[in-house]
């Protein structure tokens, strides 16, 4: 298999606040509202985010983005109500993660330092 595209999808009790959440977080609204329990943003060419409503198992999802400098999206985070935890040194990346308002858990990482091992 050869996917063209992967979505992290993202379940939430609330759509609209969730959106206005994860907007702030990724600083623009999102790309495509295909239908109304749906929003989507295009992060890459590869991959996005979609956000639909399911109030039953809302918070149960975990995304990675991977920034080019954590603490600079902290400050920017921190100057609009989203806080992140502290730095986690990892052994290819720093994180930083934070839980949006359903619980859904989001990460934030430099890219790695050196090339993962082979699987």
């Amino acid at each position: 298999m050869k996917p063209h595209k992967i979505y992290t999808s993202l379940l939430t009790a609330d759509l609209a606040a969730a959106e206005a959440w994860y907007s702030a977080l990724l600083g623009r609204g999102p790309d495509h509202r295909p239908m109304a329990t749906l929003v989507q943003w295009e992060l890459s060419n590869a991959g996005g985010l979609m956000l639909s409503d399911s109030d039953e198992i809302a918070g149960r999802g975990v995304m990675f983005l991977y920034v080019d400098d954590v603490a600079a999206e902290r400050d920017r985070l921190r100057g609009l109500g989203i806080v992140l935890g502290d730095d986690i040194e990892g052994d290819y990346s720093t994180l930083a993660q934070v839980r949006d308002p359903d619980g859904n858990l989001v990460t934030l990482a430099t890219p790695p330092s050196r090339r993962f091992p082979p699987a």
